[in-house]
């Protein structure tokens, strides 16, 4: 219990200070003192390569130490609370990285390996953050994939949520309400990220379109979101698999690969 208040406490002032969120007494606190502040998002974004590589090298301390407990708990209800700490990390660990990409520079071809550091394509950002977080997956072979197996990669078919020809309007109104995580959202020609969280939803995703580069934006401006015909989406952080996979570092084989 002692490492588990441990682990909550500590994330406070990891990365510098980032604002972390936790359950019980602190949260309360917390959301008094800094409402509005997670997502709101800067004018005029810039790539944030030095918090970036903090941010991974302090997730994989915190997924190894996760991982340690995992090991050595002595049960199932154990290790679903270790899993359950996990979620809470990559709930906010994987919006703080994709956040360091804003306004990096989209190219259809682009592989850009850090934010700014070249340009980046749709499925080379969501595939790149994924393995900085700590999955161990080949970011070449998933980034290639189609939207429907990047996302079948990690989850299930049973668990993704496939809508064709949906109002926007209901649609958008339909994830907001959805279990809180980070969604991977695949559509008719791209690929996505969806932070649900607090009633509201942002689409995070290196967008081909105005103004061309990684940008962050809540249900109205998505425009991308909007005019695709074709969505599916996935949990990535409520799957007990997926959480198993980043904490044992498990190689994750490409779908369609």
């Amino acid at each position: 219990m002692r490492k588990r208040w441990k682990v909550l406490i500590l994330l406070l002032i990891w990365a510098g200070g980032a604002v972390w969120w936790f359950r019980g007494p602190l949260e309360t606190k917390l959301r008094a003192a800094m409402s509005g502040l997670e997502l709101r998002t800067p004018l005029k974004p810039q790539p944030d390569p030095e918090k970036y590589a903090t941010l991974k090298k302090d997730l994989e301390r915190w997924r190894k130490d996760l991982a340690g407990r995992h090991a050595k708990a002595a049960d199932a209800k154990e290790r679903a609370v270790v899993e359950a700490d996990a979620r809470i990390i990559l709930e906010r660990a994987l919006p703080a990285m994709m956040r360091c990409w804003l306004g990096t520079k989209y190219d259809f071809n682009g592989t850009a390996d850090g934010p700014g550091n070249g340009k980046i394509a749709c499925g080379y950002f969501v595939a790149t953050v994924l393995k900085d977080a700590g999955f161990k997956v080949d970011r070449y072979q998933l980034a290639r994939q189609a939207s429907e197996n990047i996302l079948r990669t990690f989850l299930p078919k049973e668990v993704c949520i496939l809508t064709v020809d949906q109002d926007y309007q209901k649609f958008a109104a339909d994830v907001a309400k959805r279990e809180p995580g980070v969604y991977i959202v695949g559509l008719d020609t791209h690929v996505a990220f969806i932070v649900v969280r607090d009633g509201e939803f942002r689409f995070i995703h290196a967008s081909g379109s105005k103004p061309w580069c990684v940008v962050e934006e809540n249900a109205e401006e998505a425009g991308v979101l909007r005019r695709s015909s074709w969505r599916m989406l996935g949990n990535l952080t409520q799957e007990s698999r997926v959480i198993r996979q980043w904490l044992k570092a498990t190689r994750v084989s490409v779908k369609g690969a």
